[in-house]
């Protein structure tokens, strides 16, 4: 008996893919990352989120390996989901998922199974953000520099600040989705996602943050990126129904290193802390060597590139920044991936400030922006090398991570 009340909002998940670029043998969706398949993770996302009409659009011949994922997620919302068949498009297979919402669902979100490790809050965050007149799409900034090529030659920049890399789930009011569909139907366009045939049809989309977290599977890169986020190990693309090896979760450790010249004029940033009267170390931001080695440690255990890529010179936004907003930003990738951070050793070399006066203070400080402990030692090097000439400080940074249960958003 179908669950009361019933949802006003129904999420159609699509996993019709046949995953050519992933060459696993397989549909993209039935595909393992760890025990279990791309589909069982992102059904895992669906019901972990609002109450909600669950539609599972599957491959030709794989309805049945798709209604075990569904029924396996769903527990005791069984009575929400339902599978049907995808057609030779995406927006063929959006359609048919359509055509099977419930006269109450008000609210519709498109979901790409391959973006498996999608955050429950996002999915929550989007069907929140939807009105009767907007749709929403979830959202990147874009970091890489962007080239416009022609036959091989560079013949423009890009603006990237104008743009943004798209996710799932994408959220839309049904009457307008609906009628967007009948639209494109009848003028035979096929569009790249629901968002843009939505707006196509002269509605309004507006996009809210997304996650790093709900990337999506299309390569074996990604497939392996996936299973080092979840601690898989050993565990080779294979059906659902098949056994796969598995290895036990396990922290991960990541090391950074920093390094900076003592230069400039105002006071000394160090771990977080001020030191009034101290020459300060150059750099980009404030210079804090010991932020910056932990910065690159935890990127490093989770997975998440360095610390370059997030806070470079390509960000002016960090110039000056202090401690406390590199941490708390690395802190806020950590989670969107799924990761926590268990604890954070650091040393630092350099023969000035006499660090140990405010050793507990620069701990709480650092401790308490991570929500994790964070010990410091210092050492001289016995005038050897910069740091003991006193021409900067040297760090290195040892951090421990752990992966969190994706349903736990």
């Amino acid at each position: 008996m179908t669950l009361l009340p019933v949802p006003d909002i129904a999420i159609i998940v699509v996993a019709a893919g046949s995953g050519t670029r992933l060459e696993a043998g397989a549909p993209k969706a039935l595909v393992g990352i760890d025990a279990h398949s791309i589909l069982r993770h992102a059904l895992d996302g669906v019901f972990a989120a609002l109450p909600a009409q669950v539609i599972v659009v599957a491959p030709a011949g794989h309805e049945g390996d798709a209604l075990a994922e569904l029924e396996a997620a769903a527990g005791d919302r069984r009575d929400l989901g339902r599978v049907v068949t995808g057609g030779a498009t995406r927006q063929q297979s959006v359609a048919a998922g359509l055509d099977a919402l419930w006269g109450d669902v008000k609210t519709v979100l498109v979901h790409d199974a391959a973006r498996a490790l999608t955050p429950p809050s996002q999915i929550d965050a989007v069907a929140r953000a939807v009105t009767a007149q907007e749709g929403v799409v979830p959202a990147l900034p874009v970091v890489d520099t962007l080239k416009k090529v022609a036959d091989g030659a560079v013949v423009a920049a890009v603006d990237r600040s104008e743009l943004a890399a798209a996710q799932t789930p994408q959220g839309f009011p049904r009457a307008a989705l609906e009628a967007a569909y009948a639209e494109a139907v009848s003028a035979g366009v096929e569009y790249t996602d629901d968002a843009a045939l939505f707006a196509a049809a002269g509605n309004t989309v507006r996009h809210i943050d997304g996650s790093a977290r709900a990337f999506k599977i299309t390569t074996p890169d990604d497939l392996e990126r996936a299973r080092h986020l979840l601690g898989a190990s050993a565990t080779p693309a294979h059906a659902p129904q098949e056994a796969p090896i598995t290895g036990p979760v396990i922290p991960r450790i990541g090391i950074g290193t920093d390094v900076h010249a003592f230069g400039g004029e105002g006071n000394l940033w160090l771990a977080g802390v001020e030191w009034p009267g101290e020459q300060p170390l150059s750099g980009h931001s404030d210079g804090d060597a010991v932020a910056h080695a932990i910065v690159d440690a935890l990127l490093g255990a989770a997975g998440l590139g360095d610390i370059g890529e997030h806070f470079g010179t390509s960000h002016p936004e960090y110039a000056g920044a202090h401690a406390e907003v590199f941490l708390a930003r690395t802190r806020e990738l950590l989670a969107d991936a799924g990761f926590e951070i268990g604890n954070v050793s650091v040393q630092l070399q350099g023969n000035r400030p006499r660090f140990s006066v405010r050793r507990r203070e620069a701990e709480g400080v650092l401790s308490s922006v991570l929500g994790a402990p964070v010990s410091v030692t210092a050492t001289t090097t016995d005038r050897l090398g910069f740091p003991g000439r006193g021409e900067g400080i040297a760090v290195t940074a040892v951090a421990v991570v752990v992966a969190v249960d994706p349903r736990d958003g």
